[in-house]
């Protein structure tokens, strides 16, 4: 199976929007605010949103957001029977496709895991 290298996908992804940061500033800041409000704890905790918006990711076939995700998941001290049981639900919800993505993700999983 051919992997995404995730980091490698995150530091260009980042980068890419480098020039869009640049060029609308307050646009690009009010997606950060959005960003930080959606996910900081509450009623949900900053995990389970993680896992919320990676299972969104892996539905909606982006493999930018899987990186991210999973990075900031590993942050979280997320452990690999939580992921597992989220990409059951994802593949529940999304099918095959899914399913796909769901291998994808565990391969990210394992690649950004910190040393």
């Amino acid at each position: 199976m051919t992997t995404f290298d995730h980091a490698t996908l995150i530091q260009d992804i980042s980068a890419g929007l480098s020039p869009l940061r640049k060029a609308q500033p307050e646009a690009m800041a009010g997606f950060g605010q959005l960003a930080r409000a959606a996910m900081a704890e509450g009623a949900l905790s900053a995990k389970h949103k993680e896992l919320m918006a990676l299972a969104i990711g892996i539905t909606q076939h982006c493999s930018g957001c899987i990186g991210f995700h999973v990075k900031a998941l590993h942050k979280l001290q997320c452990t690999r029977a939580e992921l597992e049981e989220m990409l059951a639900v994802c593949v529940y919800m999304g099918g095959g496709p899914a399913l796909m993505y769901a291998a994808e993700t565990i391969a990210a999983w394992e690649k950004l895991a910190p040393a």
